[in-house]
């Protein structure tokens, strides 16, 4: 259908952007109404279906498209859609990549050994969080073994497909975790803490360490050593 409209309206005038204006007249996402019609033209211009490399490499580089009218047609829907197309992959990968870089940072603030992702990769995992920490943490009494980053809003969909998909994955393999949402999430959400899966919006500042417990744990040694030996002397006194 949209393929049809497109050879209609651009016999008529190539200038006008047309699948621009398709796109806007039902109300439908500009990138994937010129996927679309860019499949079914390549179709029709090598006598069978693209392959998805092929057509994901010409939908970032429109100047790929043989046919230089289509070429800007899906050049301007790329440009002018803020939810999906490459332009917007691309941008998304940035802020997350630039998220995961910050997660880094405050691990290495608060001096806590980690592995992350490429380096569990190269240990022959294939589905792996952001950070495994080899020394586990506590927050909010919970101990978590890895952290994942989200460098988005947790709504109720996104979250439901990413506890399928990734989470209760990364539970199995290697215990409870934390998933921050940098951006905020539904605080009905977090109701998965007792399970092994705590939600943030931020990295956590009042974590428990091993090194910390430690600390405790001998001041506190000391701390009762000291009031022995102040009961033991006003006893013998």
């Amino acid at each position: 259908m949209y393929y049809a409209r497109y050879l209609n309206e651009v016999a008529r005038d190539p200038t006008v952007p047309i699948l621009l204006e398709l796109a806007n007249e039902v109300d439908f996402s500009p990138a994937l109404i010129a996927r679309t019609v860019l499949e079914r033209f390549l179709q029709d211009h090598d006598g069978q279906p693209p392959t998805k490399p092929i057509l994901s490499s010409m939908l970032r580089d429109p100047s790929l498209i043989p046919d230089p009218v289509l070429a800007n047609q899906v050049h301007l829907c790329i440009i002018n859609d803020c939810c999906n197309g490459p332009l917007v992959d691309g941008i998304k990968h940035a802020i997350g990549h630039e998220h995961e870089v910050l997660l880094r940072q405050k691990l290495k603030e608060h001096n806590l050994a980690f592995l992350d992702e490429d380096q569990l990769r190269l240990k022959g995992y294939d589905k792996t969080p952001d950070v495994i920490l080899e020394v586990p943490v506590a927050v909010d009494g919970h101990v978590i073994h890895w952290i994942e980053s989200k460098a988005s809003f947790g709504d109720e969909a996104s979250h439901n497909t990413y506890l399928h998909d990734q989470f209760w994955s990364y539970w199995n393999r290697f215990g409870p975790g934390l998933v921050i949402y940098w951006y905020g999430f539904i605080e009905e959400l977090d109701c998965n803490r007792e399970r092994g899966i705590l939600l943030k919006d931020g990295f956590p500042e009042s974590l428990v360490t091993l090194g910390s417990c430690m600390a405790q744990n001998a001041e506190h040694g000391q701390h009762t050593k000291s009031r022995l030996s102040e009961t033991h002397q006003e006893t013998q006194s």
